[in-house]
């Protein structure tokens, strides 16, 4: 089944192993929040167990330098893509309302992103990322 939507999530290169994985599963949860039947049908196996339905859609996870990021985000949103970005504000927020009262000061020239995640038409995110190689 070929889909005409693509989601895709772009890591900084220079993360430690456990903030990679924090930030694609913070970007992993922002995006499907957004995105309407994110989830496919709840499955059972062959034993009767129920497993929960997850996204039908690949996830590649890239690799890109900070400013890349920027960029990406930058494009994303004039593309009017589906776009969520994590950043070092908010990794470094120990609240919620801490990361909005730090975020409402920062600006955007100074924004260091950890990750984005991008959900659109295929072509459009294609645009954006297809010359990103797969983190690791």
């Amino acid at each position: 089944m070929s889909m005409s939507t693509k989601l895709v999530v772009v890591l900084r290169s220079d993360l430690e192993l456990a903030v990679a994985a924090n930030a694609g599963a913070v970007l992993g949860l922002a995006l499907g929040a957004r995105l309407e039947n994110s989830l496919g049908a709840d499955g059972k196996d062959a034993g009767g167990n129920v497993h929960a339905g997850i996204n039908p859609h690949p996830v590649p996870t890239l690799a890109a330098s900070g400013e890349e990021l920027r960029r990406i985000k930058e494009l994303a949103d004039e593309r009017d893509l589906t776009v969520v970005g994590f950043n070092e504000v908010a990794r470094r927020s120990r609240t919620y309302v801490d990361y909005l009262d730090r975020l409402a000061v920062t600006e955007p020239a100074e924004m260091e992103y950890v990750g984005v995640a991008v959900f659109g038409p295929k072509k459009d995110v294609n645009k954006l990322t297809g010359k990103l190689s797969l983190i690791g």
